[in-house]
């Protein structure tokens, strides 16, 4: 079985002590490529020069909603360079908008996110979009700011499938995350059976959300076999093929050659 965990922090100080470990487990479970995410300038380095020197992961860079107050022009221009300066960075975000936990004013949220998408625009690239509690907001300002025109992805998915097609309808890719296998899923599996395969990918966005069995505990790519294989159950399909389709739409998406 193949796969590719679109959506990780490989970079982040969970992993120091044993990453290599984590890659041999994600390697012997299939996992082909990975996205390790950058969220606020020196996790944006930290990514890349984690992807720099690992052939099967790739990078993203951007300016989460939880960092958009702190975020200065310097960290937006060091974020340009970064997406300029190296071909392991492969698409832009994490960005987007939050407002359970609205660690920044919505209007610095959106703000970030609108100065994002017209940075993509220019660089040719697609974005990581993170959403919480905020999907009105953030699909008007995705429209707004013509996200077709270079693609993207709704990470971790946590609408209903109105919000769904909408996000399709706009050229998006949907993720489905460890939730998908939670028993408190709420609209996860109607939403899993309803994307086209040609649109769907899965993550891990380890450290965090572990699926089940594994609630409770560090969250790793090798876990990503697990949402995939609840993805395949709820589709009443076969999971290697699944499995093959979403890491080709994950390459299509990151435009990467996984050979």
């Amino acid at each position: 079985m193949r796969l590719f965990d679109t959506h990780a922090h490989l970079h982040f100080p969970d992993f120091a002590a044993d990453l290599d470990a984590v890659l041999d487990r994600a390697r012997a479970a299939g996992v082909v490529g990975m996205i390790t995410i950058g969220t606020e300038r020196d996790s944006n380095a930290a990514a890349v020069a984690v992807a720099e020197r690992l052939d099967e992961v790739h990078a993203s860079v951007g300016i989460h909603p939880h960092d958009a107050a702190e975020a200065t022009d310097a960290d937006f221009a060091a974020l340009e360079t970064l997406a300029r300066g190296s071909a392991k960075v492969v698409a832009l975000g994490e960005m987007g908008l939050d407002f359970f936990r609205n660690l920044s004013p919505p209007d610095v949220q959106a703000r970030a996110f609108r100065r994002q998408l017209e940075l993509a625009r220019r660089l040719r690239k697609p974005v990581v979009i993170h959403c919480r509690d905020a999907h009105e907001e953030a699909l008007a300002i995705l429209a707004d700011e013509r996200v077709g025109e270079v693609g993207g992805v709704m990470r971790c998915f946590s609408a209903d499938v109105p919000v769904a097609k909408r996000c399709l309808d706009l050229g998006l890719f949907i993720s489905l995350a460890g939730p998908v296998t939670y028993k408190n899923a709420r609209a996860l599996p109607e939403v899993a059976r309803f994307v086209p395969e040609d649109r769907l990918v899965v993550e891990t966005d380890c450290p965090y959300l572990p699926p089940q069995p594994h609630r409770g505990q560090r969250n790793e790519p090798a876990h990503v076999t697990l949402t995939a294989a609840r993805v395949a159950e709820l589709r009443a399909t076969n999971v290697e093929a699944l499995a093959a389709a979403m890491t080709e739409n994950a390459a299509r998406l990151f435009r990467i050659d996984l050979g």
